[in-house]
């Protein structure tokens, strides 16, 4: 943090994560932690002050569209994005939607959402933003085809009604309609100054939002300034923001720990430790709604992976509690398919594979006819805690007698075999999913169909893709958690691909110079989502 013009010296409120994770009916709270208040890690400091502010993150925007953020895929891009431009609505600490650019909303019917457009908002540029701006943003996601107009579901037309509402029309009820218009690849665009060409916003980007960008150095850094035209510009008080891209953890940890960055995330829990003598340094733990999985690939032929019961063998083997408590330090907790920290997600205790025993998978090995199985299982080297994961899986299935050799491959190699050859060329494979804000959009992954990535390790079952269709047209909560369950007690018997544990997001804060607002769970990777709020402290 440097140079803040004006100066009122006060204390941030933080509060340190537990060291024990819990395996509890959902929604699960995640690592037992202390808050600030409900629903947050920390809680900003009131004060006058305004100041600048020095961030680090591990990897930049990369992106096949640029800058565009309707084609955005990663989490990094949604937060940079995220400061320029602004969605219809947001999530709060609960996953309930709030308003953002639509000051309202009205569902006359369950395929009818009517939004109140707030025509006080401008684009960065001055122009006011128009309700043609709404309707055509959304169009132009609609039939981008990209991953997020997907997840907008089953939208049949989008019309700017008036000068001040915006009508979308469903071709059939789909609950997590509000949930994907939270995120910034749904954002609105400067539709005016795309169509006449003024702007190309896979170079550059002219939004609502409280921040433009002043300069962008790919994989080195970002430079953002407090827009003074956004309607809540004078809450602002960090008014220069500067985001290193800075690669190795090690170096982000001696950043924090020497005062050049104010606020750090970090991969490895073991910045939890490591850090924990640090002079003005804190570090907590975000709940994401992310989560790592094992790809079990069921469509080699000839593999034993081929036949469910060895599948479910290999499932009920995986004790999802020592995943987090060795590989992650008891930072994380188990999950289902539908993320364990949203709310009506299914239990992962009543999972099949949870409720089977060791001595049970080792039957099932015995009587599926297949001797002394053999797999190979595939991690990237980007991420270090996949490699520890991996042994802890090794040893666990030795215990039913499946030998697993581990091979470790940079990340193009790793998409190569899993997501491009068809069939993927492994037998089993870890990664890990966004989990995002609703229980169900996570959930469109285990069809195929709909997916597109994992149709060379995964089949396709009339009854999974029922439910996952189910499960995000119920309206009705105490059903759609009925088949919610039903969903994640049917992918969890096919046994193709298996959650495991929340990924951690780690997050250092300088205590001697930012006071920030940090929740404790987050569904789209945002931890600058309450930047607006940030203060300065006095050095």
């Amino acid at each position: 943090m440097s140079s803040p013009t004006t100066i009122m010296k006060t204390a941030a409120t933080f509060a340190l994560v537990g060291l024990l994770a819990a395996c509890s009916a959902a929604p699960a709270a995640g690592p037992q932690q202390q808050e600030a208040q409900p629903g947050f890690l920390a809680v900003a400091a009131e004060s006058d002050a305004t100041g600048s502010a020095t961030v680090q993150v591990d990897y930049d925007t990369s992106e096949a569209d640029g800058l565009d953020p309707q084609t955005a895929q990663t989490a990094r891009s949604w937060m940079l994005m995220g400061l320029v431009y602004e969605t219809l609505v947001t999530t709060d600490e609960t996953f309930e939607i709030q308003p953002k650019l639509a000051t309202s909303w009205e569902q006359p019917d369950p395929l009818t959402y009517v939004f109140t457009i707030d025509t006080s908002a401008t684009f960065s540029n001055g122009r006011a933003i128009t309700t043609t701006d709404v309707a055509e943003s959304l169009k132009r996601l609609v039939a981008g085809g990209g991953v997020w107009s997907g997840q907008l579901g089953p939208v049949s037309s989008v019309t700017a009604t008036d000068a001040s509402t915006v009508t979308v029309q469903l071709e059939s009820p789909y609950v997590p309609f509000l949930a994907a218009l939270a995120n910034t690849p749904a954002a609105v665009l400067p539709i005016k100054e795309i169509e006449e060409g003024s702007i190309d916003v896979k170079t550059e980007m002219l939004g609502t939002g409280p921040y433009t960008v002043a300069a962008h150095r790919q994989d080195k850094s970002w430079d953002f300034v407090a827009n003074p035209g956004w309607r809540d510009a004078e809450s602002v008080r960090i008014t220069d923001l500067t985001v290193e891209i800075v690669s190795q953890e090690s170096t982000r940890q001696a950043a924090l720990r020497e005062g050049s960055a104010d606020l750090v995330n970090f991969n490895n829990v073991d910045s939890l430790t490591l850090l924990s003598d640090a002079k003005n340094a804190t570090v907590v733990n975000q709940s994401q709604s992310d989560f790592y999985y094992l790809n079990v690939n069921s469509q080699l032929p000839g593999s034993p992976l081929e036949n469910q019961d060895v599948r479910f063998a290999i499932n009920t083997a995986i004790d999802r509690q020592a995943l987090a408590d060795l590989a992650l330090a008891g930072e994380s907790t188990p999950t289902g398919v539908t993320p364990s920290n949203l709310p009506g997600a299914c239990s992962v205790a009543e999972l099949p594979s949870e409720q089977a025993t060791v001595d049970e998978a080792k039957k099932l090995i015995e009587s599926s006819g297949f001797e002394n199985i053999t797999l190979t299982l595939l991690v990237y080297t980007s991420e270090p805690v996949l490699g520890q994961m991996a042994q802890i899986v090794q040893q666990q299935l030795a215990d039913i007698g499946v030998t697993v050799n581990i091979e470790q491959y940079d990340s193009a190699t790793y998409n190569a075999r899993v997501f491009s050859e068809q069939p993927g060329n492994f037998d089993l494979s870890l990664g890990w999913f966004a989990g995002y804000g609703d229980p169900s959009m996570v959930t469109r992954w285990w069809n195929p169909e709909v997916a597109g990535f994992n149709g060379g390790f995964t089949g396709s079952h009339d009854d999974l893709n029922e439910l996952i269709a189910a499960g995000a047209a119920e309206t009705d909560a105490s059903k759609r958690g009925e088949i919610l369950t039903e969903l994640c007690h049917t992918a969890d018997e096919y046994s193709e691909i298996v959650p495991l544990v929340h990924r951690p997001s780690l997050l250092g804060v300088n205590t001697a110079s930012l006071s920030p607002t940090i929740q404790t769970n987050e569904g789209y990777g945002n931890f600058l989502r309450h930047l607006t709020g940030f203060t300065p402290v006095a050095p």
